[in-house]
């Protein structure tokens, strides 16, 4: 087993280990975009659903719910008419927000060479197929 500096004997590759369900939370793709536009600041939801390009709103609420639920995300609710929710990064979310951004400035400087070894990897399986008898 590989819980080399994991505190408090956590260990993410054991699937009852509770750091192996954070994981689970952040492979979700609208928690991870989520988490990189609430990092600019407060937003209301129709600013998220407008920034999320393709996020459905069940699949918004589900995600905030989530945030919500695990300390990243603070929602406030203004009493006026009509309701305004507003939400905002936790000091935890914050910290895990410079994480996630830098995976995004690396999945955006290498996108091109991704595109690039999938087209080339497409190309051998064609080449591969035409081999066949």
């Amino acid at each position: 087993m590989d819980s080399e500096g994991a505190p408090l004997g956590y260990d993410a590759f054991r699937r009852t280990c509770p750091s192996h369900t954070v994981l689970e939370m952040l492979a979700s793709k609208w928690v991870y975009l989520t988490v990189c536009a609430l990092r600019r600041g407060r937003m209301r939801n129709g600013e998220l659903a407008r920034k999320l390009e393709g996020i459905t709103p069940k699949m918004l609420t589900q995600t905030l719910r989530v945030l919500e639920r695990d300390g990243l995300v603070r929602r406030e609710v203004y009493p006026v008419i009509p309701p305004r929710v507003e939400y905002e990064l936790t000091e935890l979310g914050q910290n895990l927000a410079g994480l996630l951004s830098q995976i995004r400035s690396w999945a955006e400087e290498h996108a091109p060479d991704i595109k690039d070894a999938r087209a080339r990897a497409s190309a051998n399986r064609q080449d591969d197929m035409a081999v066949l008898p």
